[in-house]
């Protein structure tokens, strides 16, 4: 199967970069690219896609507010992709519906396989920079009224395995770590993870990372 990608950056570049190396993998097909979020709406109103690779930092519409629109209306799955580790950005656009984000300077293997994740309905959860980022970032800045905030409703529906299996997504372990740290099989923690989300009505795991975060489950710099 075919992942129809949208590459969206201002720096010519970089999008000639990705294009070249994403077009090389019989797996990915580049679409389309755009150098701003408005004139990449106007793309998607065209082609038909299914990850956007994108930018934060870009003149006109930066990078979460494309994000925040593409979301809104359903559109295909965002992975952010920043060129700085701790990047302020990076956690507006997880906030906006990004499914997680990336470095610019990642490996191709690593950039191919979030890109698989994205496409395949999971979360990018690099868990040791995703955990930095809301360490230095979540209680710092304020929530915009339009970003989602949680007071903890449907936190009195987990067993007590799923809030323990809560707390360490919020923590950044995988399933496999997930599963080594409570000594079960992976595959039941890839449940446990699920039926968490379904309760919760969490998109995904990066939801539930910030979640866990607003409403205090896992605290900055524990």
């Amino acid at each position: 199967m075919t992942i129809r990608l949208v590459l969206v950056d201002d720096q010519e570049l970089y999008r000639a970069g990705f294009r070249m190396v994403l077009s090389s993998r019989p797996e990915f097909e580049v679409v389309g690219d755009a150098d701003d979020g408005d004139t990449a709406l106007e793309l998607l109103r065209t082609v038909e896609a299914d990850v956007v690779l994108m930018d934060v930092r870009m003149p006109r519409m930066d990078g979460v507010e494309a994000t925040r629109r593409i979301r809104e209306k359903d559109g295909p799955r965002v992975l952010v992709l920043t060129t700085f580790d701790l990047d302020e950005y990076a956690y507006d656009a997880i906030q906006a519906g990004a499914s997680g984000f990336l470095l610019k300077d990642a490996p191709l293997e690593e950039l191919v396989a979030a890109i698989r994740h994205v496409h395949d309905g999971d979360a990018v959860v690099a868990p040791s920079t995703t955990r930095r980022l809301l360490d230095r970032f979540a209680e710092q800045r304020p929530h915009p009224a339009h970003d989602r905030t949680w007071n903890g409703e449907g936190i009195s529906e987990l067993t007590a395995r799923e809030r323990e299996v809560l707390e360490l997504i919020a923590q950044g372990l995988s399933n496999g770590e997930i599963a080594e740290r409570l000594v079960i099989a992976e595959s039941t923690a890839r449940v446990h993870v699920g039926r968490i989300l379904a309760k919760l009505g969490l998109r995904d795991r990066v939801q539930a990372v910030v979640m866990a975060y607003q409403i205090g489950i896992v605290r900055t710099g524990t």
